[in-house]
């Protein structure tokens, strides 16, 4: 592996907020906080106002790999070593809909015993990554974000009203793309192939810093049995818990491993930093593996493991080392969003947010 091109060194300014950013994400928190409300007046309990229903809670190894040259080998991934890690994936709404409704997923992973300099208000060993289906994501800024989550809003608790979205306007759109040669970010966040949860790939969507660099991260499935799963469909008509199953049923009887691959900036007009919206070209910067995950064979929804993952963790971007500070609109808000939902739901359901000292601390 050489050095290959320029990469963009990391700089301070190579942020520039919106004048009136601040307002705009006291209104996202507002707007997500209202949904949680009404959610939670329905189903007598406040769920994460995104990522709500989970299907699979693992505990696993990350490895950093060997021989990387010195632009991937970068903060939490600048040594060889083991961590131990929790996986938490989820469907995306900020409520527990039927597995018919198919909308995209994503995924929390928290490495823990992590060194090193600490985003302010983070004190643990910790370091979280929250991915997403899709490579981009569907709105370009914090701004357009929170008009897109004021309509979320006005559906939240009408399941109906969000599987027909799901089935006409992000199809629709997406045969746009399609004849340009290109799928929609709209699409891959709402219309998202019914397939198993662990055969999927997830990404950063928007930049993070990588030490002296910046980059895109995603989790990539490589065991041959996930990888032999990729296309294969489930059926959600009977099982309103399709993915949960499929989850489950993989981990009972097969481990699973997952490569950490970093995408570096080369170029900030083709891969903008504040324009999340914005695949960054992957033939003028491939996603490069860091460190694999592995996952052994276990019970990956014990009922003891989902009140810890589900009512106790809480997966946010501001559990960072500053090497890894997320960067530009998009995660500007989702720096403080994140903090004040999770807060926000730990005290309605009287529970304290935690960070785990160590990985025998997590129930089976």
């Amino acid at each position: 592996m050489t050095d290959g091109p320029d990469y963009v060194r990391y700089a301070d300014d190579l942020e520039t907020p919106m004048a009136d950013e601040g307002k705009v994400i006291e209104g996202i928190i507002a707007s997500m906080t209202h949904e949680s409300q009404i959610v939670a007046k329905r189903d007598g309990q406040t769920v994460r106002a995104s990522h709500a229903k989970s299907t699979g809670l693992v505990k696993g190894t990350l490895s950093v790999l060997p021989g990387l040259t010195s632009p991937y080998a970068q903060g939490l991934f600048a040594a060889v070593r083991d961590h131990p890690v929790l996986v938490r994936f989820a469907q995306g709404p900020g409520e527990r809909l039927a597995d018919s409704v198919s909308t995209h997923r994503g995924v929390g992973i928290k490495v823990l015993d992590v060194d090193g300099p600490r985003l302010p208000g983070h004190d643990d060993t910790t370091q979280d990554f929250v991915f997403a289906t899709g490579a981009a994501f569907a709105q370009s800024n914090a701004a357009t974000f929170l008009t897109a989550i004021k309509g979320i809003e006005k559906n939240t608790g009408k399941p109906q009203v969000v599987k027909q979205a799901v089935s006409t306007a992000s199809r629709a759109i997406n045969a746009v793309y399609n004849a340009l040669g290109s799928d929609s970010p709209t699409f891959g966040f709402f219309g998202h192939t019914k397939r198993n949860p662990l055969a999927d790939a997830y990404f950063s969507q928007a930049a993070l810093r990588h030490g002296d660099y910046v980059a895109k991260i995603g989790l990539f499935p490589v065991s041959p049995e996930l990888l032999a799963i990729v296309d294969q469909t489930l059926d959600t008509g009977a099982d309103d818990d399709a993915f949960r199953h499929a989850v489950v049923d993989h981990l009972r009887g097969h481990g699973a491993r997952f490569e950490l691959r970093v995408q570096l900036c080369t170029d900030t007009d083709a891969m903008p930093i504040e324009d999340a919206s914005v695949p960054w070209p992957e033939d003028q910067s491939p996603y490069v593996p860091v460190a694999v995950i592995a996952v052994p064979s276990q019970d990956a929804y014990s009922p003891a493991r989902q009140a810890y993952f589900d009512e106790v963790l809480s997966f946010q971007p501001a559990h960072s080392l500053a090497a890894h500070r997320p960067l530009g609109s998009l995660m500007r808000a989702r720096l403080q969003t994140y903090g004040a939902l999770s807060a926000y739901r730990h005290a309605q359901n009287g529970k304290r947010q935690m960070e785990p000292p160590a990985i025998d601390q997590v129930p089976d």
